[in-house]
């Protein structure tokens, strides 16, 4: 049998590249800190950048919800009720004259009582950008009428229609995302600090704590979540301000969804305190808070990644079905849930599909934080998709 041919590469050594280009050991990345790699292994996945640019602007809405809407919350346009969406045009009658929609005429049918609506295609009325609008109350704070966007001047902007008091949906979409999007953020931060502390007791201490704490988590998980939050919801009085209502219900979502987090994190540190890395620090004097919280919770932290990337919709979710059954959220409070509540009949599904729209944006936000938790978790540790 022959000898396989040897080649040698003739190049001359370069000392100061050690390793191939492109490694994970190549000097760019030696030199980079720990959120710049967590940031460049982020950017490779695709789907979890694209989530990410789609959440970031949904949360810098939630700060200016009043100017990036066109209508204020309570603008009412009685004679365009379950007005269906204006058509959005650039060219009339060829020429390009940039966004603009046609007036709807709306006629009633005596009847049937079903309203009508035709387009007057004579005149196209331009849409104004950064202008002078309905004027509105900026946080309930300031009095102002600036807009990103406005309806054109002696005419209507129903981008996604009108509901039956004649309001304009995409504002009241755009409103409800405060509320919305603002729930699942608190009640995960609450959520979370009751789970880390529970469960960062009930794992690095054991013993009695790890008992009680333990009994008090399987009991909580062990009651039917929807009664619960029925029950619950229902027992915040009809009294209480906007306000109250609306930290009641995150409140509410919270104490309900610490028990599996802090079940993980006790998991976890049981076995991470028997480390050798735990006793170091213990012999060198560290107290069990320094311990828990600079030594054991960062070796699991794409699962508390993951964990709050799934909390989050979920809370979106219960927020949603528990204004949708009357429950939750009540008006003057807009928000997802509570728009959906105004199509619980057939007739609005048949009708009206326009109302059913508040879901496009729920599943958006849901569908978003998967991926990002996703993006995340593989970022924070390259191993856990193996």
């Amino acid at each position: 049998m022959s000898a396989l041919p040897h080649t040698v590469s003739a190049e001359p050594f370069d000392a100061a590249r050690t390793v191939a280009e492109g490694s994970v050991y190549s000097e760019k990345y030696m030199r980079a800190s720990q959120a710049q790699l967590i940031w460049w292994r982020f950017k490779r996945h695709r789907i979890a950048l694209v989530a990410l640019m789609f959440l970031v602007p949904a949360y810098l809405t939630v700060l200016v919800t009043e100017i990036v809407a066109p209508y204020p919350l309570a603008t009412r346009h009685t004679s365009h009720i379950f007005m269906p969406p204006q058509g959005l045009h650039l060219f009339h009658e060829g020429r390009f004259i940039g966004p603009f929609v046609y007036d709807m005429k709306g006629t009633l049918d005596l009847d049937t009582l079903q309203r009508t609506y035709t387009e007057n295609r004579s005149e196209p009325k331009p849409i104004r950008f950064l202008c002078s609008g309905e004027p509105y109350r900026f946080w309930g704070l300031l009095d102002a009428d600036f807009h990103l966007v406005c309806p054109p001047e002696n005419g209507t902007m129903f981008l996604l229609g009108t509901d039956r008091l004649g309001r304009d949906m995409l504002s009241r979409l755009i409103h409800g995302a405060r509320i919305s999007l603002t729930v699942g953020l608190v009640g995960v931060a609450i959520s979370f600090a009751l789970g880390l502390f529970f469960g960062g007791l009930a794992g690095y201490f054991g013993g009695k704590i790890d008992y009680w704490v333990s009994r008090t988590t399987e009991t909580l998980r062990s009651i039917p979540e929807l009664p619960l939050w029925l029950a619950l919801s229902a027992s915040l009085p009809v009294t209480w301000s906007p306000i109250l209502v609306y930290f009641g219900i995150t409140l509410i979502l919270a104490l309900l969804d610490w028990p599996g987090l802090a079940r993980a994190v006790r998991s976890k540190l049981l076995s991470l305190r028997e480390e050798d890395f735990t006793a170091a620090a213990v012999v060198m004097g560290a107290t069990p808070g320094r311990i828990i919280a600079r030594h054991l919770l960062p070796n699991f932290m794409s699962h508390l990644i993951a964990s709050a990337s799934l909390s989050i919709p979920s809370m979106i979710l219960a927020e949603t079905a528990l204004s949708f059954l009357g429950l939750g959220l009540r008006p003057p409070i807009t928000s997802w849930g509570v728009l959906l509540s105004e199509a619980q009949n057939i007739e609005a599904v048949a009708l009206y599909p326009w109302l059913l729209m508040p879901m496009v944006p729920v599943m958006l936000t849901v569908l978003a934080f998967s991926f990002l938790g996703d993006g995340l978790r593989d970022a924070v540790d390259p191993h856990s998709a193996n």
